[in-house]
């Protein structure tokens, strides 16, 4: 269970992202906080949290708001993760009928590495079945580099082999740019997971890696709920390696097809 944050103005950047996305952040970890938002500080010229946390009320724009939002949102990624996933996932989408285009979201998608991974993947082994790839997140910062899939070397290096950064990227500035065609193939949606509408249409996978880690019990169980209601019966979700949906909810159990994987219980609700 998530501590309480302390009092003070570290309690109110706490709340201020619990608040907007859901997420909280354990007191234990309240040092991340200050070091998250010492850019801000520097960039807008306040010498303290306190200093900062009076802006933010007195900004009727909320500029400020969301760009601390931004900035205490974990954007961990790399191209690739937990690689043996992205090959199952591979495998799953492969065995869809032919007659069906398959839908597969990447939700919590922070810069861009999850579903542009996917896309040089499904462009590499599935050309005559491509599936529509979704890609969410709660970080309009975030979304905007993923639509710009502009990374920098140190990004680039991470998960992906010289074949794939000679086949799918340009350099400019120093910085690796991803092909048009590949950005196209992924369509990008800022989404709060636990309040705003859902994509449209079924899914066969979503992917939802190391998002629900940061919320409470209550909200993992709704969002979870959320999400195998969009699934198709036989879809996939893909959590993170050390996430898992039992004790979590009676929306999903282990899949016996894939293991690792999680099946949604509810089919009715599903096909409804």
């Amino acid at each position: 269970m998530l501590n309480p944050c302390p009092t003070g103005p570290i309690a109110e950047f706490a709340a201020l992202l619990e608040a907007r996305t859901g997420q909280q952040i354990d007191a234990n970890r309240r040092w991340r906080i200050e070091t998250a938002l010492k850019p801000s500080m520097r960039d807008t010229g306040h010498e303290s949290l306190d200093s900062m946390a009076a802006a933010i009320k007195a900004d009727r724009t909320g500029a400020l708001a969301n760009r601390v939002v931004d900035e205490l949102l974990n954007q961990e990624s790399s191209f690739f993760r937990d690689a043996p996933v992205f090959d199952l996932i591979a495998n799953v989408i492969a065995a869809v009928p032919a007659t069906r285009r398959p839908r597969i979201w990447s939700a919590g998608c922070s810069t861009g590495q999850e579903p542009l991974s996917l896309a040089m993947l499904f462009a590499e082994k599935l050309d005559e079945q491509m599936p529509e790839i979704v890609a969410t997140d709660v970080s309009a910062s975030a979304l905007d580099r993923a639509k710009a899939g502009r990374f920098t070397q140190f990004e680039i290096q991470r998960g992906l082999p010289i074949r794939r950064m000679m086949q799918w990227f340009d350099t400019v500035d120093g910085d690796w740019i991803a092909n048009p065609g590949l950005t196209r193939m992924v369509s990008f949606r800022r989404m709060n997971l636990v309040a705003d509408p859902l994509p449209i249409g079924r899914l066969v996978v979503i992917l939802c890696r190391n998002v629900l880690l940061y919320f409470s019990l209550d909200l993992r169980r709704k969002v979870l709920e959320r999400l195998a209601q969009v699934l198709r019966p036989e879809g996939l979700l893909v959590l993170g390696a050390g996430e898992t949906v039992i004790g979590q909810t009676d929306a999903f159990k282990p899949s016996q097809r894939y293991r690792g994987l999680y099946e949604p219980t509810w089919p009715a609700a599903a096909a409804a």
